[in-house]
């Protein structure tokens, strides 16, 4: 699988506003935000093209993708008026970088609600 910008990223090959980090997730903001607060959270040792490349032994890793976000939102402290997390999938469902990862979206109410 060849290389995404998220690969450089991570490898710190590329700049980027990180704002999180831990020792398996990195988190930087989205250089074409669609909120005030749009940021992506990527997995550091693993890069799995789409959630569909994800197995049962993953589970924990993406469980840490949205705890991860959780933890960024409380300590910016926005999480009480809430957020967005989102993972596209494939063309169809808005990915465009193949390697998983985690939009945090906040700052505005979301204009449609799946509830």
């Amino acid at each position: 699988m060849p290389d995404t910008i998220f690969d450089k990223i991570v490898r710190r090959e590329l700049p980027a506003d990180i704002v999180y980090e831990d020792d398996e997730i990195l988190a930087f903001r989205d250089i074409h935000p669609q909120t005030p607060v749009h940021v992506l959270f990527v997995p550091k040792q693993k890069s799995l093209p789409t959630l569909n490349d994800c197995s049962a032994a993953d589970a924990p890793l993406v469980g840490k993708l949205l705890l991860a976000a959780a933890a960024y939102a409380k300590r910016e402290g926005f999480a009480d008026a809430g957020y967005r997390c989102v993972v596209n999938c494939n063309r169809d469902g808005g990915q465009t970088v193949f390697y998983l990862h985690l939009h945090l979206l906040a700052g505005r109410q979301m204009p449609e609600r799946m509830s």
